[in-house]
């Protein structure tokens, strides 16, 4: 059974968020949640020093576990609250990353689809595999070393399968994680119920077996296995997978919501229950200061939450020709880093003087979107091209960066900054210049208004990214 922990990934950041307007002794009582040295080197880090722009990339990791922060079996009565088995497993079900901006700005999240068929250590594999495959590495290691104490085993293992995760989130899309947090089922239970249910809208009755959901139209409001049954549901779902992660992000922009409203910042109760609940229910890396933190973020949450997902090839991919049945989410690498980069990319320091054009770029759109090079040539303006729309181009599937051979190097960036486009040299290209032709499957930056990829496969219809202040009522 898979758990959709990326609703109460977001936990921990809404209880910081909530601090910020509480205050600071209200946090002091994290200061003995479990921690895990997952980013390396176990001391204090300097907030704000890893991005130009004083920004946070935060991996928020959901796990289908059925132990504590301290390893410990999570009571009977709790899994059969939330329909679960008594036996779990080391996959990553829910990866989220959130950038937390440097003042009052919206902050933005990205979700990756857990079946993501990517490269990582011992083989290509389902990026929800890295957890379990790093630590049974390390637990090999160990053994084989000639450890034989089970507790140190298991918490060094484990250790490494965050790692191994981190690592993974990071070779993908190219943002270096600053901090990792990480829940369970107990997480969702808890943190759910803390905060006095959680209001969703449904525009359509829904019933599922398998996850127990079983839901009216319109809105309500939903904790512990309710609400847990409504963020796994798959079935009777437009897109399954992808129709419950968009359930997911819902969910969690409704908590942010709700827990940035007045009325639960000024219950002392239901922010002392939450604030509980991620202490006893949370991992965090070693290195997070919280009080630190929480200072950093003070006036941050004025601007909202918003949540999108990274581009995606074919969410049916069959990557084992000798098992036809076996299928997997196909990214790619190159599309993922640039929708990252375009969507958290860190702004251009006000400071730094203006770098000197680069090149000529014209911009043809041959893929029928409106305004789409126009877009395009935004984003390349703002990493210092000369870019300008050219219009639209005969149609064709493809996209291709043609320039002279003096412009070979340029040429390469463009196609780079553009998500990895083909490229090619002519000497029909005038001089000093670099032609793009955007075709109909493009998907890089500029691909819809903001100049990131809004998912793929780029559809017109494609849904907008959920917000904590948006509308929200699903299938």
């Amino acid at each position: 059974m898979r758990i959709a922990g990326k609703v109460i990934a977001g936990a921990l950041s809404t209880v910081v968020f909530a601090g910020t307007a509480y205050g600071f002794s209200t946090l002091s009582a994290l200061d003995d949640i479990t921690r895990s040295d997952v980013i390396g080197g176990g001391g204090s880090v300097d907030e704000g020093q890893k991005h130009a722009d004083g920004a946070l990339d935060i991996l928020m990791v959901g796990r289908d576990a059925r132990k504590d922060p301290k390893g410990n079996p999570l009571p009977k009565s709790v899994l059969e609250e939330l329909r679960a088995g008594a036996n779990g497993d080391d996959l990553t079900d829910t990866l989220i990353v959130l950038r937390i901006p440097d003042g009052q700005k919206e902050v933005k999240a990205f979700s990756i689809p857990r079946d993501s068929y990517v490269s990582m250590p011992g083989g290509k594999g389902k990026i929800n595999a890295a957890f379990g495959r790093g630590k049974a590495a390390e637990a090999a290691k160990l053994r084989s070393a000639g450890e034989t104490d089970k507790d140190k085993i298991e918490q060094e293992s484990m250790t490494a399968a965050r790692k191994a995760t981190r690592q993974a989130v990071e070779d993908l899309t190219g943002v270096t994680i600053d901090h990792y947090a990480e829940v369970n089922l107990l997480s969702f239970s808890e943190i759910s119920k803390a905060v006095g249910g959680v209001e969703v809208c449904l525009k359509k009755a829904t019933k599922d077996e398998n996850s127990g959901a079983d839901f009216p139209a319109g809105k309500q409001r939903l904790s512990g296995g309710a609400a847990l049954a409504f963020v796994r549901q798959r079935d009777n779902l437009p897109g399954t997978d992808f129709g419950r992660m968009r359930r997911q992000q819902v969910f969690l922009a409704s908590m942010a919501h709700q827990v940035l409203s007045a009325g639960t910042l000024a219950d002392p109760g239901k922010l002392s229950d939450l604030i509980d609940a991620v202490k006893n229910s949370v991992v965090l890396d070693q290195s997070w200061d919280i009080l630190d933190f929480v200072n950093k973020m003070r006036g941050v949450s004025g601007g909202g939450i918003q949540f999108t997902t990274v581009p995606v090839v074919n969410q049916d991919y069959r990557y084992d020709k000798s098992h036809p049945t076996a299928t997997a989410v196909q990214v790619d690498p190159a599309q993922v880093k640039a929708f990252a980069a375009g969507l958290i990319g860190a702004a251009p320091s006000s400071s730094a003087p203006p770098a000197a054009p680069k090149a000529a770029v014209e911009i043809s759109n041959a893929g029928g979107s409106s305004g789409l090079a126009a877009r395009v040539a935004d984003v390349l303006k703002g990493k210092g091209f000369a870019a300008t729309a050219a219009g639209n181009a005969p149609s064709q599937r493809t996209s291709i960066v043609r320039y002279p051979a003096a412009l070979a190097a340029e040429g390469a960036e463009v196609a780079k900054e553009l998500g990895g486009l083909s490229t090619k040299e002519s000497a029909d290209v005038p001089a000093g210049h670099i032609q793009v032709v955007l075709g109909k499957v493009y998907s890089g930056p500029g691909v819809s208004d903001g100049g990131s990829a809004a998912g793929v496969p780029v559809k017109t219809d494609q849904p907008p990214p959920v917000t904590s202040d948006g509308d929200n009522c699903i299938d």
